[in-house]
């Protein structure tokens, strides 16, 4: 598939979501559309991998009558493969293509016998025995309540039954005509389409955006960084992982394999997502662990030490702070705890705590933890001078992210350091391009990062390594200005030159008023000075 084509398939998935717009609002419209399509996903992976079960026996697996006894063979001997190595299990008639069908199918059939079209309920239970076929076997959590969010009873879909069946019926008919692609294994091309998808959700979901989504760019320069010098990781962990999208950029960095994925989600919607997005870029289910809890208050990953982690984590978001937490190992060490209103360094004491010894760590924070004090200088200190973790701060262009204009940067840290004298400075806060209300880092600028980043490399005005003994003396201060020159001197002022400007100007005014009060003269009338 051209780059053309792929474009003409996300632009035809947004223009079917908007179908289901109505009085929706971003997020709502969002689960419906994202929900469906991972519905159809599913029915396509498990049509082409039941016909390769019945290959060997002449036949398709929508041929298979399921009332018949050898059909009810066919079924249970494709289910028990099916539940191995897919995760889940559907029969043919709850295939996405047959339910499709049968919503906008005609009022009749070939007998002239009425035949109802109406499919939600047969949908809703279809989605149902999606999640129950995964019961008991180790699948089960992947996809536990994975369609709770896909409410076919909401009265935002129609105001009676026939209304929401309708619409529902139109989306599906329009999802059943595209190709997905799915045997061309060479490119993911639904994955990029969903990836579009969810990205154009973000933009037009304001401050919630947060809650489910790194822009594109960022999400490559984290990725590079914490893949850098690597050509496999066995672990990858984000422990505010939104929709997963972070999780998948770096798997996409790396020449080989991610062993497994790792994250932690507090939105239980969000945490559905993040799921299906998983499943949907061919994840195994047995390759990925995505838990819905607080991070922070409740952390599920207890022995993870994870090659890499990446994070978004919620700007200066509130937590508890409470004095238990330093008997925690995550946060006993550092003497102080994040103050409970601004808890960026609690997410960044919890993901070092997950590193391993030859791990890097990207994550995005506000740009007050480079200089707030109280705990949390006496942190960031601790970071520094008892722990040498702190490898390079990247300062990024403001109003780069979706709900807030703040400017922000990115930490990254190491617990075995390369460079232990010093900490690299990137100021790329003026590196970027303006599209309507949002700025955006271009594909030169994340590598332009990138490169600086991995070379240490000093740039005037751009990027330089500071020493730990000037950091000192700074306070433990990281604000970058302090390291990274950006002063642009102005041009020399001629006072002597305007100086004679002004007398010419002067001398051109008094000859414009002669001129004036001449033609006030001729007309009899009073000069106006």
């Amino acid at each position: 598939m051209s780059e053309d084509q792929k474009k003409a398939l996300e632009i035809q998935l947004w223009n079917i979501a908007n179908t289901l717009r109505g009085k929706m609002n971003a997020d709502e419209f969002r689960d419906y559309i994202l929900g469906f399509i991972f519905y159809k996903y599913l029915s396509e992976r498990m049509n082409m991998y039941a016909d390769s079960l019945l290959e060997s026996d002449g036949i398709k697996y929508t041929q298979i009558n399921e009332n018949s006894d050898e059909g009810k063979e066919y079924l249970e001997a494709v289910r028990e493969a099916s539940l191995e190595h897919l995760g889940y299990f559907l029969k043919p008639s709850e295939l996405f293509s047959a339910i499709a069908k049968r919503g906008n199918a005609d009022a009749s059939d070939e007998d002239g016998e009425t035949k109802s079209n109406f499919i939600l309920e047969d949908l809703a239970k279809i989605l149902n025995n999606v999640e129950q076929s995964t019961m008991g076997t180790e699948s089960e959590d992947d996809f536990d309540n994975l369609f709770e969010d896909l409410d076919l009873t909401s009265t935002k879909l129609g105001r009676t039954e026939a209304a929401k069946n309708q619409i529902i019926a139109k989306v599906l008919s329009h999802l059943d005509k595209i190709d997905f692609h799915l045997a061309d294994s060479s490119r993911d091309v639904l994955g990029d389409a969903y990836e579009y998808l969810i990205g154009q959700f973000a933009s037009g979901a304001g401050k919630k955006a947060g809650e489910f989504y790194t822009p594109q760019e960022v999400s490559k320069v984290l990725a590079k960084i914490v893949t850098t010098g690597k050509t496999k990781l066995k672990t990858v962990y984000d422990p505010t992982c939104g929709s997963g999208s972070l999780l998948l950029r770096v798997a996409r960095e790396v020449k080989d394999d991610v062993g497994k994925f790792y994250g932690q989600e507090l939105n239980r919607t969000t945490y559905n997502l993040a799921r299906m997005n998983m499943i949907l870029h061919g994840v195994h289910y047995q390759k990925f662990d995505i838990k819905q809890e607080d991070s922070l208050e409740r952390p599920q990953h207890f022995d993870l030490r994870a090659e890499a982690i990446v994070a978004n984590p919620p700007f200066s978001a509130q937590w508890s702070a409470s004095p238990l937490h330093l008997g925690d190992d995550r946060f006993s060490q550092y003497g102080r705890l994040a103050p409970s209103s601004k808890a960026d360094f609690a997410f960044i004491k919890h993901m070092i705590h997950h590193l391993a010894d030859n791990g890097i760590m990207a994550v995005v924070a506000p740009h007050g933890v480079l200089f707030r004090g109280g705990a949390e200088g006496h942190i960031r200190q601790y970071l520094i001078e008892d722990r040498n973790y702190l490898d390079a701060v990247i300062g990024l262009p403001a109003n780069i992210f979706y709900g807030t204009g703040i400017p922000t940067c990115i930490l990254v840290f190491k617990k075995c350091r390369e460079n232990p004298e010093d900490i690299l400075f990137i100021d790329a806060s003026q590196h970027f391009i303006k599209v309507g209300n949002q700025n955006y880092l271009r594909d030169a600028d994340v590598e332009k990062i990138i490169d600086t980043f991995r070379e240490r490399r000093a740039e005037d005005k751009y990027s330089r390594a500071a020493t730990l003994a000037e950091v000192k003396e700074n306070d433990y201060n990281l604000n970058i200005p302090r390291y990274v020159d950006t002063f642009e001197v102005e041009d020399g002022i001629d006072l002597n030159a305007i100086a004679a400007e002004l007398k010419t100007l002067e001398t051109a005014m008094n000859e414009t008023d002669k001129t004036l009060a001449e033609y006030c003269r001729q007309l009899n009338i009073s000069a106006p000075f």
